[in-house]
């Protein structure tokens, strides 16, 4: 087992206990203004992530070869020796995220691989764990870390590493952090706003660990108005299956209805919400 695989099993039981934690405070010190735990919701997000490691484990042996290919063709080489190479991944891996992150909520095909995670109307740790079944439009993202020279072992291990980072951030309980913290980090407060179906929080806070590339590239927004949790149509399946692909169906359907081949191309390539009524409305 790989260092990456082992530091993200490593993680499972902290988890476990977190969100065992984390009901127990519900049960216990109820809060009318949070949404809470569903038993549904709970096992369809729980099954989700059970999938996703069985898949995503299969998966990463393409993953890695092609991060092989991509290093052993390069001349360049940064050694894992020196410190300022995991900090040139550390940021590099973030960017990655986020620039992964905003294409699969701007083009419908990749939104329909990402939307699983934002199906559900809950905001707990649980629903960290619902992550998709078709997570094979990720990889191109972090080819180019392999291409100036870092180690595809370093490169998974840092995503291992944002992915365990980003398991808190799923969480009603913790209200604003220092502001500081708040300027600089992902936390808990922007990514309930990225979780928001309110119009003002569609297609924000993209941000893995730091909240920096938000503010950069001008997708921030801070947590105001009651977040209301899902999509905009939102489902009304538990069944894990017709979660993983509902967003393809969806694909499906208005590609088979579209007249023109226009048409069927911009189903795939433009944003979820793009018709061509609404592009003509517009």
């Amino acid at each position: 087992m790989d260092a990456a695989s082992i530091v993200l099993f490593s993680a499972i039981p902290v988890f476990v206990l977190l969100l065992a934690l984390e009901v127990l405070a519900f049960r216990f010190a109820p809060d009318e203004d949070m949404v809470g735990y569903s038993r549904r919701d709970s096992r369809t997000s729980i099954s989700m992530g059970a999938g996703f490691l069985v898949i995503e484990s299969g998966w990463k042996v393409l993953s890695v070869a092609a991060m092989v290919g991509i290093y052993e063709a390069t001349p360049l080489r940064l050694s894992s020796h020196d410190w300022w190479t995991w900090v040139i991944l550390f940021f590099a891996d973030d960017l990655a995220y986020y620039l992964y992150h905003r294409t699969h909520h701007e083009i419908r095909i990749l939104w329909a691989s990402h939307s699983v995670h934002h199906s559900s109307q809950r905001y707990n740790l649980s629903t960290a764990l619902r992550q998709t079944w078709t997570p094979f439009t990720s990889l191109p993202f972090w080819l180019p870390l392999a291409a100036i020279g870092i180690s595809p072992w370093m490169i998974l291990l840092q995503q291992s590493i944002s992915l365990i980072y980003q398991f808190w951030l799923h969480t009603e309980r913790i209200k604003k952090l220092p502001r500081w913290f708040e300027f600089v980090m992902n936390t808990p407060s922007h990514h309930r706003v990225h979780h928001g179906s309110n119009p003002q929080y569609l297609d924000r806070n993209y941000a893995g660990i730091l909240i920096i590339w938000d503010r950069m590239f001008g997708t921030f927004e801070a947590e105001d108005e009651r977040v209301v949790y899902g999509l905009t149509k939102n489902l009304t399946t538990y069944n894990p299956v017709l979660v993983a692909i509902h967003e393809y169906r969806g694909i499906a359907a208005d590609v088979a209805k579209a007249v023109r081949w226009r048409d069927r191309i911009r189903h795939l390539t433009r944003g979820p919400g793009w018709s061509p009524e609404a592009a003509v409305a517009a």
